[in-house]
This record gives C-alpha cells, structure tokens and sequence, in this order.
C-alpha cells in the first residue's frame, strides 16, 4: 500500500480498533476545540469536530499521505454528554442512562492530503442500557474506568457490563465504526488486509447484524 494512513486520536480504543485492519499507520493526535455550538446537533457536532481533526493534522509539519480522524459522542435525547470530570458526574450520568435506550453518534472525516480530497461517514447506534444496581454503578464510578469517556461508560467493560442487547455497531460505540471506515477508504482504493467484520466480531467477542447492509451502502449503525 503506497498511501501512509495517520490516525489523528491519541485515544487507546481507536488505535486498537484500526489495527484489526490489517494495515499499519502512525498515532498522530489532533487537538481542536470541542465547545458545542448553540443548537447543534449530535450528527452535525460529531462531524464537525472529526473534519477539524483532519483538518489539524494535515496542517502538521509532517503532512501524511491519508488522514483518519473521528469524533464520538453520548446523546440522551437533546443532551450531549462528553467525559465526565469527576466521580460524582460520571454517577449522575449513568442513573440518568440506566434501563433507557439512548444514541452514539460517532463521526469520521478522512482526508488525502495530496489534493484535499475529503471523504465524511456518520454512524448512528441505538444503545440500549440494563438496569444495574446502584451498588454496581458506584463500584464501576470507583474504578475510575468512566472518567476518560463520553457518557461515562465503556461498552466494552466486562464486569460492568451496562449496555444489554446492541442490535448496532458495537465498535462506534467504542470510537471508530470500521465497516463504515472501510466503506470511506474504498473512495482512495484502500481496501483491508483481512476480513475485517470476522477480525472485529471475534475481537469484541459480539455478532453484529448490520456490517453487511453498511458494507453494501445502507444508512445504518
């Protein structure tokens, strides 16, 4: 593969998940500001931020051949909910989350900056909360796990467990939806190494029903 692909998020989740792809890349974070807009909306908010990763990255004194930036956020109705900043927000999060259904929305821009060529895909996945116990949510909020992630909670924890019968995109949930990053790459002729939905469900160790109406071009997540 002649093209570099620089991965613009310092985040361990992303870089574990682009690696199921088979390729190699560089780590290269991007810092924007990530202030809400008034109004905006989650879609639009997500997007926004992962074209001015891209965007950030490319203007690096180092310019790559291929940006992948991503930006994932909680929506629980009208609210956004970023990174809890201590203990006692990630607790009141996760009651406000508990035994409801709320969305991830995760947003990719893919960049080539050789002409500026610009590719953008939006996932949106139904997460649906179980009902645990307060007892199980403050030992989950005393293990410090919530505080580096949006909404307070990883998909991916096994004790804790919180998210019950995904029928979506488990991988956006955790920050970078791959059938819908390779259905971007497929624009600059960049396909995977593997057979990525196998390497990715036996990863997460989950059965997604979705990955072939994504591969074949459906708006889904």
């Amino acid at each position: 593969m002649e093209a570099l692909l620089v991965l613009a998020s310092n985040s361990p989740r992303r870089r574990e998940l682009l690696a199921l792809w088979g390729w190699n890349f560089e780590v290269r974070p991007a810092a924007v500001d990530e202030s809400l807009h008034p109004g905006e909306a989650p879609g639009d908010y997500v997007l926004r931020l992962a074209v001015s990763k891209a965007q950030a990255c490319a203007a690096s004194p180092h310019p790559s051949d291929l940006i992948i930036a991503a930006d994932t956020s909680v929506a629980d109705g009208k609210s956004i909910l970023g990174k809890p900043k201590h203990g006692l927000e990630a607790e009141t999060m996760l009651r406000g989350l508990r035994a409801h259904t709320h969305q991830v929305y995760t947003g990719l821009a893919l960049m080539r900056i050789a002409d500026g060529n610009l590719v953008t895909e939006l996932c949106v996945t139904d997460v649906p909360m179980r009902a645990y116990s307060d007892e199980e949510l403050e030992t989950y909020v005393a293990s410090g796990d919530p505080l580096d992630k949006a909404g307070g909670y990883g998909i991916q924890h096994r004790q804790f467990h919180p998210v019950e019968g995904l029928t979506g995109c488990q991988a956006s949930v955790m920050g970078l939806p791959l059938c819908h990053l390779t259905r971007a790459l497929r624009h600059f002729k960049i396909l995977p190494a593997v057979n990525l939905p196998a390497r990715c469900q036996s990863s997460l160790d989950y059965t997604c029903p979705i990955f072939p109406a994504v591969l074949n071009g459906e708006q889904v997540g």
